[in-house]
């Protein structure tokens, strides 16, 4: 952990607006919790029905299922992390909030290029396997499609800013490794 050796040494971390830092990760937290409130909504209310091939419904996509349940875990897990870093005795384990958001921001990534790569198929079609596009047929279903993963991207990165935040917070608490006046000097020759 950091120890001060020379009282006349700036002190960075004394400097730093904890407090905003502070308000900006729990604005980013609560931020996130409609964000993944109207992914899920969007998601699970989309259906639409064509005459010609007939009812298509989120729960026929194991990728969009896959999103719903990973929103549901990122605002869970958001609103306990809200309320834990108001907990003095949780703020005080960083590295809980840093693997938590790192968990969490992957598995978001995750599904979110899952539910990109369903609508790509659906909006273009794959030519060499002889799928036609679906997005002409089924309109709404991959606009309202469309809408949750810009949503689900949204809370994606106000998670990414989250992981850094936290990572911040980790590694700030220890100093750089020292490196000897020897070490930099046989690097310059």
């Amino acid at each position: 952990m950091r120890e001060n050796l020379d009282e006349n040494a700036p002190n960075f971390t004394s400097n730093l607006p904890v407090p905003a830092l502070k308000l900006l990760d729990c604005s980013l937290r609560v931020s996130v919790i409609p964000l993944s409130i109207a992914t899920i909504w969007l998601t699970v209310t989309n259906k639409q029905d064509n005459i010609s091939y007939g009812k298509l419904e989120f729960s026929n996509f194991t990728g969009l299922k896959y999103m719903v349940c990973i929103s549901t875990i990122s605002a869970a897990y958001a609103f306990l992390a809200t309320m834990a870093s108001w907990i003095r005795c949780l703020v005080t384990k960083a590295w809980l909030f840093f693997v938590s958001d790192q968990i969490v921001a992957y598995l978001m990534l995750t599904s979110g290029a899952a539910v990109m790569e369903i609508l790509s198929l659906a909006s273009n079609g794959d030519r060499t396997v002889s799928w036609s596009e679906a997005c002409s047929s089924y309109g709404r279903f991959c606009s309202r499609m469309k809408v949750a993963l810009v949503l689900h991207a949204l809370a994606l990165c106000s998670f990414i800013v989250l992981a850094v935040i936290s990572a911040y917070r980790v590694f700030s608490m220890f100093e750089p490794p020292a490196v000897s006046h020897k070490e930099v000097d046989e690097e310059r020759t």
